[in-house]
């Protein structure tokens, strides 16, 4: 493939993505992304503090999530553990992720929707881990009783959430298998905890894909019907619009 078609596929892939991406930086600068921001400074604030000997313990409490715990505090815990860095993970890796994808994401999707796709993904991780417990090893789906000790925190799973949602919904096409097949072959490699709950990640933002989808298409099959027809005909009358009484 020459040159010339790689810029025409990269254009066709990324175009419209880095288009909106451009245009809302130029415009705003940082101001484009403050909840990314926000996103990385608190980051950066638990990873400080967790390395501390009085810190350790405070974060471990509010953003600590094990799938031994109990359905309730795991479930007060989940918000947080998103930007509790993972202790056997260099920090910049987290920190460059949650800018990255985030940014990218808060500025296609909105703050609250990317907030609460991030959410979704991390839940969903977060209550595969259960589920394959208790499925135990014996399962490719499941996992060893002691994978129930493992801390589980970072923002790994909101961000591959985050990058399938995206790349979803700006029709990149191989962006987006790329990001599932990279899963895939993580669980492949390497079958534990952390993979699989990538996998769980997945799994339920395609799901929001797929319903995000239907809405938005049924949203525009409405818009359609409301278009008024060319003059002529239908008498002035909108498509859809109740009959007029004389």
């Amino acid at each position: 493939m020459n040159r010339a078609a790689l810029r025409r596929a990269a254009r066709t892939e990324w175009g419209p993505l880095f288009g909106t991406v451009r245009r809302a930086l130029g415009r705003k600068g940082f101001r484009a992304i403050p909840m990314t921001l926000a996103a990385v400074a608190l980051t950066a604030v638990f990873q400080v503090v967790q390395n501390q000997s009085w810190g350790f313990e405070p974060v471990q409490k509010i953003g600590s999530v094990q799938a031994r715990l109990t359905w309730w505090v795991a479930l007060l815990r989940t918000p947080l553990s998103l930007f509790v860095p993972a202790l056997d993970l260099p920090v910049w890796g987290a920190l460059a992720q949650v800018l990255l994808v985030f940014g990218i994401a808060e500025i296609c999707l909105g703050r609250w929707r990317t907030l609460a796709i991030s959410y979704v993904a991390t839940l969903a991780g977060t209550m595969y881990a259960r589920l394959a417990i208790h499925i135990g090893p014996d399962s490719v789906f499941g996992l060893p009783a002691e994978a129930a000790k493992v801390v589980d925190t970072g923002p790994s799973a909101a961000v591959v959430g985050l990058a399938v949602f995206v790349s979803w919904r700006y029709r990149a096409w191989f962006t987006c298998g790329a990001v599932v097949l990279a899963m895939v072959v993580e669980v492949l490699v390497k079958p534990n905890l952390a993979g699989k709950e990538h996998i769980a990640a997945v799994a339920a933002v395609l799901g929001l894909c797929v319903v995000d989808e239907v809405r938005r298409r049924r949203r525009a099959v409405r818009a359609e019907g409301d278009v008024p027809p060319p003059c002529g005909r239908g008498h002035g009358q909108r498509s859809g619009a109740p009959a007029r009484r004389s």
